[in-house]
């Protein structure tokens, strides 16, 4: 598999996991607010913070038939071009923030919706892309960011499993060489019983590549989950304070509960550790607490061990219980004190029969 490198950042399923804080439309059009999101993104333990380069006009177009009225999400009856004028980031602050991100040492890189937010990023320096989920079928928008030749993640909601080969093949043919896949359910917010977090592991064997989640729930337990399948990069929304109100601010984790989340992700990857049986070095201490065999009566010399005078109890300085059939039946050499754990210098070199 090859590794995804954002900047110094490696990116991979041997790497700790790489969060990405979304900030979307949660500044509310208020520059210092955004400025406090990267920060709450920092203290939080976030990797990066994403924003997203569109216009409304970029969008869409300004028009109030009933094909550019929202139906069926958070969203209802309000018409596109209203909400992405709302939503969006204006587009110089990627330039303002970054030196804020750098300063905090957060990689800060955005998603783009069409060539001009593009040739925009690229003046600008952006390290990396994001697509959304909703531009995965945009195959010309995937060819630009593609020619580029930096680092892309791919969100990959709704998407079938043809729409994403399509997608990699297009990233592929256009020179892109590091490209990650993060697996999404694009609701806002999204439940946990349609994340079907099964699709990581099949998309990390199907395409070879670095896959994360971008999570839209409300819960920490479906990025830890994604974690133990084999996610790499957890994408999921940072606001202030949802009583913030915006387009996203609904569906966003606040800055206590994005560091909860983060904290529960990197125990769950430190957990996986490796393939591994027997004692590890905090184990060791707790092997005296196994079972052995004990002298449990005092033993005369020449008397037989039995199953009244020898048991199997805690703790583990006696012979393995697994040697149990051998001891008994057999002659001791000595007379031995009951609480005497059982070693074969304590038995008689030959064999007796076993009453």
């Amino acid at each position: 598999m090859t590794l995804l490198k954002i900047c110094d950042r490696e990116i991979g399923p041997k790497c700790a996991p790489y969060i990405v804080a979304e900030m979307s439309g949660n500044h509310g059009h208020d520059f210092d607010r955004a400025v406090k999101i990267l920060c709450a993104a920092k203290e939080a333990g976030a990797d990066a913070v994403k924003l997203q380069s569109y216009t409304s006009e970029t969008m869409t177009i300004d028009c109030d038939n009933q094909y550019f009225r929202i139906k069926g999400t958070p969203w209802d009856g309000r018409r596109l071009f209203e909400l992405y004028a709302d939503a969006h980031t204006p587009w110089d602050w990627y330039r303002q923030l970054t030196p804020v991100a750098n300063d905090l040492g957060l990689q800060l890189f955005s998603t783009p919706f069409d060539s001009t937010s593009v040739d925009y990023l690229e003046q600008e320096g952006a390290p990396a892309y994001k697509v959304a989920s909703f531009e995965i079928v945009d195959l010309p928008l995937l060819n630009r960011v593609a020619r580029t030749g930096k680092p892309v993640i791919l969100s990959t909601g709704m998407a079938s499993s043809v729409e994403i080969e399509e997608a990699v093949e297009t990233l592929k043919a256009a020179g892109c060489r590091h490209y990650a896949l993060l697996k999404c359910t694009s609701a806002y917010p999204a439940p946990a019983t349609e994340m079907n977090l099964h699709t990581i592991p099949d998309l990390i064997k199907r395409f070879r590549a670095p896959v994360g989640i971008s999570d839209h729930t409300m819960e920490v337990a479906v990025s830890v989950s994604a974690i133990a399948l084999g996610a790499c990069i957890v994408e999921k929304h940072l606001t202030l304070s949802r009583s913030q109100e915006g387009p996203d601010s609904g569906f966003s984790l606040e800055p206590d509960e994005f560091k909860l989340m983060v904290q529960s992700v990197r125990t769950a990857f430190e957990s996986l550790g490796e393939v591994h049986y027997g004692v590890t070095d905090r184990e060791r201490s707790s092997l005296v607490f196994r079972r052995s065999l004990f002298v449990v009566k005092d033993i005369k010399a020449g008397e037989k061990f039995t199953n009244e005078n020898v048991r199997s109890i805690r703790p583990g300085y006696g012979l393995p219980p697994r040697v149990f059939d051998q001891v008994l039946g057999r002659c001791a050499n000595r007379p031995i004190k009951r609480g005497t754990p059982m070693s074969w210098d304590l038995i008689t070199s030959s064999s007796e029969t076993k009453s």
